[in-house]
């Protein structure tokens, strides 16, 4: 009998963990060459000056809002949280409240506009409640998706097996263990983008770390906001996620008139499969990736870096072992590698404050002999939610960011996430600002007495069970990073 049931548990890991994807997930555009000015570099950066006074420099929603209002045909939007959020301090900024009341106008003054609101199940209690905002859409017309967690593969593998075995079906959302016991499956919607026509015929979107939740408007995140290029790619997935969802709306409703005939041409892949040649100063390459298809191509990225180049990253979280493996190798060929991190200590981290990043970055200093540096961003309640790498060298530069922390959860195929990817030379505009922004980080450049980041042994924890711990959590999935 016991060896029955084993059978049966370890028939469900595995189907539910090599299920096929569904469609609009670990998406791969071809890499399309637009102008430089068709890609912005968005940073919301929060610090503190000496005084302990916040100091915050935002920019992504105002990006958001400006899609917003201009677009004429359709919108579509895909944000994991949504809402006032936990109740706490006062939020630096009302996002779900501006970003409502500007699809509402929005609506009043196109009432043909189409507009597809796509969210995680999680904002509404899985099932068992209402957020007032997303009723205040839907009363307007809006068309509200809950994304469908079920048609992705399990990540925390152990417990979500015997919670289909067994939890699921006495697991009622409306009661007081329904929402936490859905939780620990740790599945989740997590991109972060709006997509709009731009009011003249072409595409306009807005891709980043940034969700429009008031708790979490203080955090400091990053964006792109893209213009043309491979949109028409991200917009198909978006509309399949909405679809394996239970959407049943018209696509048409959703397309722009006529695609130019110049915009596929210039999104042409590469013969045999080789990247692109590097992109001209008035250029940028630009692709846009989903899921497991992120951590392809970064890989690719961090393992082609040569000797003279440099690697810098700055990220709320790195577990992704392959990732780790890859930043190591290339520190021993001798290229350049820095980290900025999230010292994972605030916030609610599941009982692992300083998991993963405070043993991950000691292993790095550690295996590397000190050849990987790390410093740690001064968090003050908020978290340092950007995911950004780039790889770049004296004439070229590659970067990506989006919604894809460097975890296993978002990198292989388990949750949505969305990047950018961008490929321009190294004096382009766009490449010396994201190097700015880094090295503005890293090195303290800054008025008023604020300090950015730490030195690495503020956080350091060379201590073997955290360590440990980091890789049972992160190999099993049972972790909430």
């Amino acid at each position: 009998m016991l060896v029955a049931v084993a059978a049966v548990w370890i028939g469900v890991i595995w189907r539910e963990t090599h299920k096929p994807l569904p469609v609009g997930t670990h998406v791969a555009s071809a890499a399309c060459a637009v102008p430089a000015e068709a890609v912005t570099f968005i940073a919301d950066i929060t610090a503190a000056d000496a005084y302990g006074h916040s100091a915050a420099s935002q920019g992504i929603f105002d990006a958001v809002l400006a899609v917003v209002r201009g677009a004429r045909r359709f919108i579509v939007l895909d944000y994991t949280a949504f809402g006032a959020g936990a109740a706490g301090p006062a939020p630096a900024r009302r996002l779900a409240g501006e970003l409502t009341d500007a699809l509402l106008s929005r609506r009043r003054e196109q009432p043909q506009l189409a507009i597809l609101f796509i969210t995680d199940p999680v904002n509404e209690a899985y099932g068992a409640a209402h957020l007032h905002e997303l009723q205040l859409l839907r009363a307007a017309g809006v068309e509200i998706v809950t994304t469908d967690l079920e048609r992705l593969r399990d990540s925390n593998f152990l417990y979500s097996s015997l919670w289909r075995l067994g939890l699921r079906w006495w697991d009622d959302p409306t009661g007081p263990l329904g929402v936490a016991t859905r939780r620990l499956n740790f599945k989740a919607n997590g991109r972060k983008l709006v997509i709009a026509d731009d009011g003249h015929g072409g595409l306009t979107a807005v891709i980043g770390s940034a969700s429009p939740q008031d708790r979490q408007s203080g955090w400091s995140n990053l964006a792109a906001h893209v213009s043309g290029g491979p949109l028409q790619a991200l917009l198909a997935s978006e509309l399949a996620v909405a679809r394996f969802s239970g959407w049943r709306g018209s696509a048409a409703s959703f397309a722009l008139p006529a695609a130019p005939a110049a915009a596929s041409a210039d999104c042409a892949a590469a013969p045999g499969g080789a990247p692109p040649e590097p992109a001209p100063e008035a250029s940028a390459r630009v692709q846009l990736l989903t899921e497991g298809a992120i951590r392809a191509e970064l890989l690719g990225q961090l393992d082609a870096a040569a000797p003279s180049d440099s690697i810098d990253v700055a990220a709320l979280h790195l577990a992704d072992r392959d990732v780790i493996e890859s930043l190591l190798a290339a520190a021993r060929r001798g290229v350049n590698v820095r980290l900025v991190l999230d010292p994972n200590e605030t916030g609610s981290n599941g009982g692992t404050e300083g998991l993963p990043n405070q043993p991950v970055a000691s292993e790095l200093v550690s295996r590397s002999g000190g050849a990987i540096r790390v410093r740690w961003y001064r968090t003050h309640g908020e978290r340092f939610h950007g995911a950004l790498v780039m790889v770049y060298g004296r004439q070229r530069m590659w970067l990506t960011l989006g919604s894809a922390q460097l975890t296993r959860r978002s990198l292989d195929d388990y949750n949505l996430a969305a990047n950018v990817a961008i490929e321009l030379g190294g004096n382009a505009p766009l490449a010396q600002q994201a190097l700015q922004y880094f090295d503005t980080l890293w090195a303290n450049r800054a008025a008023l007495g604020i300090e950015y980041t730490a030195d690495f042994a503020a956080f350091a924890d060379p201590a073997q069970s955290d360590y440990w711990l980091y890789r049972l959590l992160e190999g099993s999935g049972f972790t909430p990073f």
